[in-house]
Order: C-alpha cells, then sequence, then structure tokens
C-alpha cells in the first residue's frame, strides 16, 4: 500500500489520499488544474503514481467525489501553514486595554508606551482611555492632547481605529497594528547596532 507523502502519520482530519479513498468512481482533476473526466478509483491512482505524485480526495460529498492529483505533502504544509496564519490572526484580533490619568507624569508615560508599541509589535489592536477624576473633566483639553501625543508616539506602528472621543469620564482611542515593510525593520535594526558599537 502506497501512503501519501506527508508521511503514514496522524491524518484523521486530512482528506483522504490514495488507497485511503474507498469509493469505486471519482471525477478527476489534474495537476495543473484541468478536469480529467470521471474514471474508477484504480485508474485515478494509477495516473496519479504514473506522475509520482498523489490522488486527493477534495470534494467527498460530491456525487462521484472529487479528487484531484497533486503533491499531498506540499497540500499538507500549505493546510498548516493557512491554519497557523489564521491562528495568528485571531490572536491579532484581540484588544488590549491602557489607562492613563489626564495628569500623568512622564515617566509613566513612557512606562506606558513602551506596553502599548510592544502589543501592537504583537499584532494587537490596542484600547487607550484617558480617566478624568472629579473636576478635571472640565479640561478634556489634557486628555486630547496626550492621546494625539500618543498616536503621534506611534505612528510608526499603528493607525487610529475610533476617536479620540468622550465616553462618560473617559477620553478613548483605539489603535490597529499596521505591517511594517522588511527594510524598515532591516534599517532599524541596524540603526540600533551602530549605537551599540559606539557606546
Amino acid at each position: 500500500m502506497r501512503f501519501p507523502k506527508g508521511g503514514r502519520g496522524a491524518f484523521k482530519d486530512r482528506p483522504r489520499a490514495n488507497e485511503r479513498i474507498r469509493v469505486r468512481t471519482v471525477k478527476v482533476i489534474g495537476p495543473d488544474g484541468k478536469f480529467l473526466g470521471v474514471m474508477p478509483t484504480e485508474e485515478a491512482l494509477e495516473k496519479a503514481y504514473s506522475m509520482d505524485l498523489d490522488l486527493v480526495e477534495i470534494a467527498p460529498n460530491e456525487n462521484p467525489p472529487i479528487c484531484k492529483i497533486m503533491d499531498y505533502g506540499k497540500y499538507l504544509y500549505e493546510l498548516k501553514k493557512k491554519e497557523k496564519e489564521a491562528k495568528k490572526k485571531q490572536i491579532g484580533s484581540q484588544m488590549k486595554e491602557i489607562r492613563f490619568t489626564s495628569r500623568i507624569g512622564e515617566h509613566d508615560y513612557q512606562v506606558k508606551l513602551r506596553h502599548i508599541r510592544e502589543f501592537l509589535e504583537e499584532g494587537h489592536r490596542v484600547r487607550v482611555s484617558v480617566m478624568f477624576r472629579g473636576r478635571e473633566i472640565t479640561h478634556k483639553e489634557l486628555g486630547k492632547r496626550l492621546l494625539d501625543r500618543l498616536v503621534e508616539d506611534t505612528k510608526d506602528l499603528s493607525k487610529v481605529e475610533m476617536g479620540p472621543k468622550l465616553e462618560g469620564r473617559f477620553m478613548v482611542l483605539q489603535l490597529v497594528p499596521v505591517k511594517r515593510g522588511k527594510q524598515e525593520k532591516k534599517e532599524e535594526k541596524k540603526e540600533g547596532g551602530n549605537i551599540n558599537a559606539q557606546t
């Protein structure tokens, strides 16, 4: 029995391939995407093997099922890659929250800014809120100024998704990460290396 190139291991949740396809007749698509017709599964397998490829069931619920001649190992690799990317996006879509006071000191601002930049670099969206205590609400411009500064300090990593806007005793802003080009990251790394070399 010939097993798919991806190995004999755990393919329970993967598409059936080669001798694991139990039906007698299948519709076959060639490796170039062209429809080769309806034929006995045995004949389809011979075609796949003659090309040193696998017969993979891609639409099991069709009548007869649709199979494609391809490299099964490569196909599984692409599937895993897509799953990984989807998972990454799901993690990236999590919302992180950071809260400021309207009269935050410079040191605390820098600490929170560093956390926000880290979240953005990891691909997270960030919701930033400025809290007004007591009569501070009469000085909304302090919150606006603070959030405007934050937008400026993170513009290389993010764009504004929402705000700044007032919600009760809070002024809120939402940032979404933007992808930086490889060249930009490379230059930043190089710049950091030069600084270390000088010190």
